[in-house]
Order: structure tokens, then C-alpha cells, then sequence
């Protein structure tokens, strides 16, 4: 087996191009726009996680306005609604094309027959009636069910039928079948999912071959660590696409690549062969949970860009702000922004913002972040943009007067 070192930055420039090429960060629309692009963005790049942070639009409408022009917000729950997608359990809460619904069913047998998600306790008597009544009058919200139980802070203490619903939903008797932000009603399962699509329980060699093809085609080229990412609590599923991984090495269908850092990366072959697109001078704001920076580890070192989300950080500890939002310009992560969409008043507030040192021209990449910006803000609904703390100060003055043209 012959490992290609990747040395020079000229080679490591082209697996970075690789990678945002799978991504659909270097094109301008590489999946179409509006609800037919999203559809085709979601079944290509495989997951996008949900999140509940709300200082800007949510991380899952993020995510997928990055790609596809023309997206609105409420494109995600008409996917829902028509059965293009669906919402379970990754490494977090995250919606998936409904092509891949049979690779959710093995966690959903697992927690159906005794592991742990959330709860330990299944209270088995109140989930039969749950399931019975929305049997009988259809689709149901937690909160149109009346409990005795006070609702008190925190999601280990929600009510009992809220804990019940949520058991049905990871064991896979109920699916979200649609979502009003985070009000989701649940419904059976074999109401949600359209008759087309399979629903046989894959075997382990199936499940591998799936994850290992599907994170191939969505980042270009992973690590054996990253290739699992999403499946840490699978240990048989992980020795098996290592294996997989093995047997597609020797049969030379997949090349492996090592970094001057020493980090080693798969690829399939033809990947090296092909030539990604051509570089424009483009910057993109990216969601923190984006698909291309939700693995820190691969981001440090194929990308020399070393993020951290700080809102799990004391104020005190944080750097740079914080939910601080990764810039990419062409093919580089050249900085972050942290800011807040005041919706009522229609002002964005980037209350920091950050530029690495780079080669750039500066009154290149002012101008470019100007563009972004403008844009991210008609997707914040917002109309005006105030800039608190920019890095390094000497170009506050010229990036107060370009943004000035927002307005």
C-alpha cells in the first residue's frame, strides 16, 4: 500500500479545494437554489445538525443558505412535510435525507431494547397510551397533552408525556412529521415515511459501506476518527468500516494521503484525478455546527484554522465572542465574526470581528465581507449593520464606510 505525502503547500491547497468542493462551498450553486436546491443539498451532503441557539437565523437554516440562493427558513419543515428529509440522532439532533432512513434503525433497535439515549426509566404504561391516541386522532404536540406535572427548568425535567413522546421518537415508533421552530408534532412512523422508501434493517457490512461512501462524497477526504464521527457509541460499526477502509486500499480504489503534521487522510482515487473548480473571490459567513467545521480536529489540520465555539466558555475565558461564525474566503479561513440579530429593530450588531493574518489585499477582502454581509443580512432580516470591535483596528475606519452602503 503506497501512502502519497502531501508536502508541499501547493498539494495541500488541492485537498483543501477537494474538500470544499464536496462541501459545495466553492461553487456558486452547486445544488440548485430554493426548495429544490435544498433538497439536493441535504441528500449530498448527508446531515445537518439542529440547533437552539437563536442569536442569529438557527444553525440548520444556516447551514443549508450557505449552499443554496434563494432559501427560506421555512423550506426545512416544508421538506419534512413532503417527506424529503427526515429528523433524528447523529452526534446531536440533525435532519437527513429520507433515502438514508433505514441507517437510523439499528440506534433506534438499540435504544428500543435497553440502552440508555436520555432516560433510564421508560414509563411504559403512559407511552402506549400516546401511541394509542395519536393512532386514533392523528399527529401530536407535547403541549396539547394536560399534565399535572409543573414544568420546571431544564430538559431532564420536562413532563412525563414530553419524556414519553421523546422515548417513542429515539426507539422509532414516531418521527417528527412536522416542526413550527421548536414546537415538533409527532406522528407513527409508517405515516411519516413515503411507501417508496426502504425500510429494511441494513446488515453491519451495509451500514459500513453507507457511511464510509457517504462521508467520502460530502468531505472529499476524512480521517478513520472522522469517518465515524457521527457513530461513537458504535464500536462494532467503527472496527467495520476500519476494516472496509482496509479492503478498499488494497483493492487501490481508495488512496491514502499523509500531511507534513503527520495526519493521514482517505480518498477515493479518481478524487485526485479530477480538477476542482476555479477559486473566486467569494466570502462565506458559515454556521459554527456547519458540516465543514463541525470537526474541529480535521479543521486544525488540514486547514491550519484552529476554532473553538465559546458559548459553552465562562465570559471571562472567551477570545473572540460569544458564537463566532468561521469566514472562508476562496478556499481559506481567514477569520470569525461574533454578532447579534436584533430582529424587532432590524439591526445586525457584529460585536467583533476578526481577520487571521493572510496574504490578502486589504481593500479586497473589506469589500468582499461587505458583499457577504450584506447578503447575511437579508437573511437575518435585518437592514442596517453596527460594528463594534474590528481586529486589526487600522482598517476600522475603512470597514465602517464600506458597510455604511447597507444601509
Amino acid at each position: 500500500m503506497t501512502i502519497i505525502e502531501i508536502k508541499s503547500s501547493q498539494a495541500l491547497a488541492r485537498l483543501r479545494r477537494l474538500a470544499l468542493t464536496a462541501q459545495g462551498l466553492l461553487q456558486v450553486k452547486p445544488y440548485g437554489s430554493g426548495l429544490s436546491g435544498a433538497r439536493n443539498a441535504i441528500n449530498h451532503i448527508g446531515y445537518v445538525q439542529i440547533d437552539t441557539i437563536s442569536v442569529v437565523e438557527r444553525a440548520h437554516h444556516h447551514v443549508v443558505h450557505s449552499r443554496v440562493p434563494n432559501f427560506k427558513p421555512s423550506m426545512t419543515n416544508q421538506m419534512l412535510i413532503d417527506g424529503d428529509i427526515f429528523e433524528y440522532w447523529a452526534h446531536a439532533a440533525a435532519f437527513f435525507p429520507i433515502s438514508d432512513f433505514r441507517f437510523s434503525l439499528p440506534y433506534k433497535h438499540a435504544i428500543k431494547n435497553g440502552q440508555t439515549h436520555w432516560y433510564k426509566d421508560r414509563d411504559n404504561k403512559l407511552m402506549r397510551e400516546l401511541l394509542a391516541r395519536i393512532r386514533s386522532d392523528g399527529p401530536l404536540r407535547s403541549r396539547d397533552i394536560k399534565s399535572n406535572t409543573t414544568k420546571r427548568a431544564g430538559w431532564w425535567d420536562w413532563k412525563p408525556a414530553k419524556k414519553a413522546l421523546e422515548q417513542l421518537y429515539m426507539e422509532g415508533d414516531l418521527m417528527v412529521s412536522s416542526r413550527e421552530g421548536f414546537q415538533k408534532s409527532y406522528d407513527l412512523t409508517e405515516r411519516v415515511v413515503p411507501p417508496n422508501v426502504n425500510t429494511q434493517m441494513p446488515s453491519m457490512e451495509e451500514f459500513a459501506a453507507h457511511v464510509l461512501d457517504r462521508q467520502l462524497q460530502c468531505h472529499g477526504l476524512i480521517s478513520l476518527k472522522g469517518l465515524t464521527y457521527h457513530q461513537r457509541r458504535n464500536s462494532e460499526l467503527r472496527k467495520t468500516v476500519h476494516d472496509l477502509v482496509k479492503e478498499r486500499l488494497a483493492q487501490h480504489t481508495l488512496e491514502q494521503v499523509k500531511l507534513a503534521s503527520g495526519e493521514d487522510y482517505v480518498l477515493d482515487k479518481s478524487r485526485l484525478e479530477h480538477r476542482p473548480p476555479r477559486l473566486n473571490n467569494r466570502m462565506l459567513i458559515l454556521s459554527p455546527f456547519d458540516n465543514s467545521v463541525i470537526q474541529r480536529e480535521r479543521l486544525k489540520t488540514l486547514f491550519q484554522y484552529d476554532y473553538q465555539l465559546e458559548c459553552y466558555l465562562p465570559a471571562s475565558k472567551r477570545r473572540y465572542g460569544y458564537f463566532c461564525l468561521p469566514l472562508l474566503f476562496r478556499d481559506e479561513f481567514i477569520g470569525r465574526m461574533d454578532c447579534k440579530a436584533h430582529r424587532k429593530t432590524g439591526q445586525l450588531e457584529i460585536k467583533s470581528l476578526h481577520f487571521d493574518q493572510h496574504n490578502f489585499e486589504e481593500d479586497l477582502i473589506i469589500a468582499e465581507f461587505v458583499k457577504a454581509i450584506k447578503k447575511f443580512c437579508h437573511f437575518q432580516q435585518c437592514n442596517s449593520v453596527f460594528l463594534t470591535k474590528p481586529h486589526p483596528k487600522h482598517i476600522t475606519q475603512n470597514l465602517r464606510r464600506a458597510l455604511k452602503a447597507i444601509e
